[in-house]
């Protein structure tokens, strides 16, 4: 692959954005959005401006704990709809450059634009005029000559940025960056790696493979490996199946109330088939998944003799396998349909459910 064939565009903090553009003095300030938009009731951190990510909060923080870091922040609900309306704009904007983008988010995508006649960068600054132009925001773009570097380049400078990395850039500018900017390198593999004292991408690079593959196991020792000296030979991947389509609801207060707890299982089976129906997919295993008040969370499943997409087909499963959730006297915190087993319609053509 050439250098400079793939561009990461990424946005960080959409929602936080579309929020700000609606309503200008949001501006600098520190911003959450994330489930009713009350910190006083049980729900997530969607995403956050980047002036509140400075008290630390991030995405999947409990909003209370978001609170407690920066009680001075203004709370939003999620508009999930019209951040998804931005989001089409943008990755039609995309698509008018190349077919070859690989949908990674709402506010993400990997291009492959080797094949172009203009230079990456022109494409960039061109890519950045368009999605101003249509939405009035910004983004940020990494170029590199794979998927892994355009990714760090893309969160290196944020919010409005073109960052170009090659591979004479690794030692430099890729090694002095702490281990957790690699892609794949989540909390629980950043704590393993701070106590082997690596601290830095650079300090990884410096492990030995099998080392790695003693710490890590054979597959993801390799990747480490490889990744902390740039090496990505993954392609643009332009279409994938998804393997399963799930919806869940945490109750402000835990409950024992059996319509309540009906009611929402219900809405739930309602929601699964809509975004079923939407991809032109079909579920043959239904799961529930409950979470009690003391946290245990457990799960009943059951797999049809075919694969169903009508909310009635869906919900009907769904109760059968509440039936076996222990419900007497106990109170439940969370609960979660999801559709696994995915079939695509198009290989079904034909068949009723």
């Amino acid at each position: 692959m050439l250098y400079e064939a793939d561009i990461a565009y990424g946005h960080g903090c959409l929602f936080a954005a579309v929020e700000q553009k609606r309503n200008p003095g949001l501006m600098g300030k520190s911003v959450i959005i994330g489930g009713s938009g009350d910190p006083t009731k049980r729900g997530v951190v969607s995403t956050a401006s980047y002036e509140a990510r400075e008290y630390g909060i991030h995405s999947a923080m409990p909003l209370r704990t978001a609170y407690k870091l920066c009680p001075d922040a203004i709370f939003l609900p999620v508009d999930y709809e019209e951040y998804v309306r931005v989001s089409q704009i943008f990755k039609a904007i995309l698509r008018e450059f190349t077919q070859l983008l690989e949908d990674v988010g709402i506010d993400e995508a990997f291009l492959d634009i080797s094949e172009l006649p203009a230079s990456s960068e022109e494409i960039a600054h061109e890519i950045k005029r368009k999605i101003r132009e249509a939405t009035e925001l910004s983004c940020s773009i990494g170029i590199a000559p794979n998927k892994l570097l355009a990714k760090i380049a893309s969160e290196m400078h944020k919010p409005d940025w073109l960052t170009i990395l090659t591979p004479a850039d690794i030692e430099t500018r890729i090694w002095p960056l702490p281990v957790r900017k690699l892609w794949g390198v989540g909390l629980k593999t950043d704590a393993h790696l701070k106590e082997m004292n690596i601290n830095t991408i650079g300090e990884l690079a410096a492990f030995s493979l099998d080392r790695l593959i003693e710490e890590f196991g054979n597959s993801y020792g390799n990747y480490l490996y490889n990744a902390s000296r740039g090496i990505d030979e993954s392609s643009v991947i332009t279409h994938w199946e998804p393997k399963s389509s799930s919806r869940e609801t945490t109750f402000q207060a835990d409950i024992d109330n059996w319509q309540e707890i009906a009611k929402n299982l219900a809405e739930l089976c309602r929601e699964v088939s809509k975004d079923l129906i939407r991809s032109g997919h079909k579920g043959k295993t239904i799961t529930v998944k409950v979470r009690y008040s003391d946290f245990k969370t457990v799960t009943r499943a059951i797999t049809l003799d075919r694969a169903v997409d009508s909310v009635e087909k869906i919900r009907k499963a769904a109760f059968q396998c509440l039936g076996r959730v222990q419900l007497k006297n106990r109170k439940l915190r969370l609960i979660g349909v999801r559709a696994g087993n995915l079939e695509s319609k198009r290989l079904g053509e034909g068949r009723n459910d």
